[in-house]
């Protein structure tokens, strides 16, 4: 299977500066591209606004009403995904026919993709080789049979996308669980579930503790395994406020990234010109997976200048706030700060510097992505971070505390409505309540496990509610042929993908309606919900005509789906539910805590904040109290001459999606089969730039293979490489997971690399 492009690949030098000029230029491609300029041009200005659309890319929040760009409040990557949303170009039964299982299979996903969005839902019978088209009853029928016919519920995995709505989410779980199974996992298991654990134990919520205006009052932000100039751009605009501020930025990761160099806000064209406003303080280099081994050793030259200077801890915070303090310091005192700076990959000097920002540093905020929730260690991580706050008070106050930069839209809003497969005991009860049924309690499988699952045929049918799971799990040949194995596979989505033509023996593509359309029933227009990173839930409401006249909303949808498959084993009125949303948020409110009023409250002008205990200062249990974790470097050692890999994003994707082929802030275009090296490792053996190299990983004894990818030197951490997602998949083992979260290690991967024309 091939990703690149046809183009040669082209190799400058990185960026030093974010956003400007050529975002705009690059935004005004991708429209011309996709779309019809006045269709596209004219959506943009609904995007993120109080009258429009939640941005259907990531999660990053919105400023309050007041303070939002009535022009353009998103960055390239949100219109990006307008663009892609709102193609011009649709496919249906003619494209279908034309093109065989076998044909599209040799396209790239990049290629799918492109065709256009789905029009008319298909069917692809046992032994087929074409999908071909049925109606929406026939479509949901099929479903049906293949659900009822499983000897146990939990034979069945259903899949949600971080994009679903609240509304959606919420009816797809109670579908799910209805029919008997807790079998819900979502793409939080293959990202941020480190996150939800790590969060959870030491804070009480597994989100994060501040809003978006506490990011410009803090003193202190320390960003870890996070590149915010591609995956969440208009982060850099309260970076910019927090800087303008006086506050200071400490970046740690294994590669610089040019969204902590420097930044040109796009809508002030004075700064096109010049340097723009630098915004890292300090960077730190780290080896992959050294960010634990690094935030303890600052830890340990705070705890040596607490013993001289008793303030430099907040004792009274601690105190009054936390448990498990004297345990921590016990643990602390057995480190060796030499061996931590080995294991870091950062000098003494510059781990001193970052020391004395912390200390220096009143009003902390942390923040993280999957370069570091991505390990079998993330959790700890995690906890380190939080014992580092937790020694400054910096928590459950203005301009301090935790700030997990999530990725998909409405991932978190997904978790909140119960995509959960161990949901806990008083959203169940709750639910039973609401719909007089009784919920299983049985915990359903994580995505790993998922797939799992499918590998040993426990598993038969697999419904994804969005998303491109094929694509973006790891192992990708193990998950290929685990999705080939079972009976029946359906995919909810706006765009063909690698996930539809690897298809259980039957497979239904059932086309949805996209966040940028409007959404009109026999009730009128309705509108959807999300939840973003800040936990401020907001309405959604598309604007652009539906590319074609028979799609269903995700909310239609899965009610037609429930309905078919339950039929009288549900008193759910699932075809009130799918012309009357407001119906769902009723139901919504009586569920979950914080949705009281549903209705009326997020029709207020930006929506509402969900509560957030760890916010406030109260915490966990009765005591209300946070906790110190004890924690231990996992000190990972490698054979001789071998690499640790990662896997990252190009400027120009989201999530599985690849809009181009342009790394703009990298330097690297016109080709994604490519390995980021250093210089030094790159002569050091014997390779040159863009030579071809074949890369092996192992574990557990197993090889895997990756061949025929070309070096980019780059300046990572030495010993270090790097390769795109989800290229990258097919090198990483299925059971290198998290112990506790079940999330694919895709940041840590040991392998070697040959030339090509080396025999492996």
């Amino acid at each position: 299977m091939s990703f690149k492009k046809s183009d040669e690949l082209k190799i400058q030098s990185p960026k030093k500066v974010a956003v400007g000029f050529p975002a705009i230029a690059s935004v005004g491609f991708r429209i011309w591209e996709e779309t019809y300029v006045g269709r596209g041009v004219k959506t943009m200005f609904k995007l993120n606004q109080v009258k429009g659309y939640d941005c259907p890319s990531c999660a990053w929040p919105d400023p309050d009403p007041s303070e939002r760009s009535s022009i353009a409040e998103y960055c390239e990557n949100g219109a990006k995904a307008v663009a892609w949303e709102a193609s011009k170009e649709t496919i249906g039964a003619e494209f279908f026919s034309r093109y065989t299982i076998n044909k599209l299979l040799s396209k790239s996903n990049y290629w799918l993709e492109k065709q256009g969005r789905l029009s008319t839902p298909m069917y692809l019978p046992q032994g087929a080789t074409n999908y071909e088209p049925v109606s929406w009853e026939k479509a949901f029928t099929i479903a049906a049979e293949q659900l009822n016919k499983l000897q146990d519920p939990n034979e069945a995995i259903f899949y949600t996308s971080g994009r679903a709505s609240n509304e959606a989410a919420f009816c797809y779980q109670l579908f799910v669980r209805q029919f008997g199974t807790n079998n819900l996992p979502d793409c939080s298991n293959m990202c941020h579930e480190a996150t939800g654990v790590a969060l959870t134990e030491t804070t009480g919520i597994g989100k994060a503790s501040v809003k978006l205006d506490d990011i410009a009052q803090t003193d202190l932000l320390l960003i870890f395994g996070q590149n915010p100039g591609t995956n969440a751009p208009r982060m850099l605009t309260e970076l910019q406020k927090l800087k303008q501020n006086g506050g200071k930025i400490i970046a740690v990761n294994p590669m610089p990234e040019t969204g902590f160099m420097g930044f040109k806000h796009p809508q002030k064209p004075w700064e096109w010109v010049g340097d723009g406003t630098p915004l890292q303080d300090l960077y730190l280099q780290v080896k992959i997976n050294g960010d634990l081994a690094l935030v303890k050793a600052i830890l340990m030259l705070l705890h040596q200048a607490q013993k001289l200077d008793s303030s430099v801890f907040d004792t009274d915070f601690i105190e009054k706030h936390a448990v498990g303090y004297h345990e921590f310091i016990d643990q602390l005192d057995q480190e060796n700060f030499d061996d931590l700076v080995v294991q870091s990959g950062v000098s003494a000097v510059e781990i001193e510097k970052a020391a004395e920002y912390v200390m220096n540093a009143k009003k902390i905020i942390i923040a993280w992505a999957m370069g570091i929730t991505q390990h079998t260690n993330g959790e700890d991580t995690i906890r380190e971070f939080v014992n580092l706050l937790l020694l400054k008070g910096s928590i459950a106050k203005p301009g301090a505390g935790t700030l997990p930069v999530r990725g998909h839209s409405n991932v978190q809003g997904d978790r909140t409505m119960g995509i959960w497969e161990k949901a806990p005991e008083s959203f169940l009860a709750n639910l039973e309540k609401a719909f007089a049924f009784k919920a299983p309690r049985e915990h359903g499988v994580t995505a790993v496990e998922a797939i799992e699952a499918l590998v040993a045929k426990k598993a038969k049918v697999f419904i994804g509610l969005g998303g491109n799971f094929v694509h973006a799990a790891p192992d990708t040949d193990v998950v290929e042929k685990a999705m080939n194995d079972a009976d029946f596979t359906l995919h909810i989505a706006t765009k063909l993908n690698r996930s539809h033509v690897v298809h259980g023996k039957s497979a239904l593509i059932l086309p949805c309606l996209g966040r940028t359309e409007i959404d009109e029933t026999s009730k009128g227009k309705q509108f959807i919900t999300t939840e973003d990173t800040a936990g401020r839930v907001r309405m959604s409401m598309g604007d652009l005509t539906p590319v074609a006249p028979n799609l269903k909303s995700e909310v239609a949808i899965v009610c037609g789906l429930a309905a078919a498959t339950l039929g009288n084993k549900s008193s759910v009125e699932w075809n009130h539910f799918s012309i009357d949303y407001s119906l769902v948020r009723n139901k919504i409110s009586e569920v979950i805590p914080g949705f009281d009023h549903f209705n009326e409250k997020v029709k207020r002008a930006g929506g509402f904040f969900l509560p957030n205990p760890a916010r406030d200062g109260r915490f966990i249990g009765n005591t209300e109290k946070a906790k110190f974790s004890v924690t231990v470097p996992a000190n990972k050692q490698i054979a001789k001459g071998r690499f640790i890999l990662m896997t990252m994003r190009s400027h120009d994707q989201f999530n599985t999606t690849v809009y181009g082929f342009d790394d703009r802030y990298r330097g690297i275009s016109g080709d994604r089969e490519v390995v980021l090296m250093n210089k030094e490792d790159i002569k050091n053996n014997g390779f040159e730039s863009e030579e071809k190299v074949n890369i092996t990983s192992y574990f557990d004894g197993k090889e895997r293979y990756l061949n025929g990818f070309k070096i980019v030197p780059y300046p990572i951490t030495k010993g270090c490489l790097a390769v795109y997602f989800p290229e990258g998949n097919v090198l990483i083992a299925l059971e290198n997971k998290a112990n506790e979260s079940q999330c694919p290690a895709s940041k840590f991967v040991e392998v070697s690399i040959k030339k090509q024309t080396s025999i492996l």
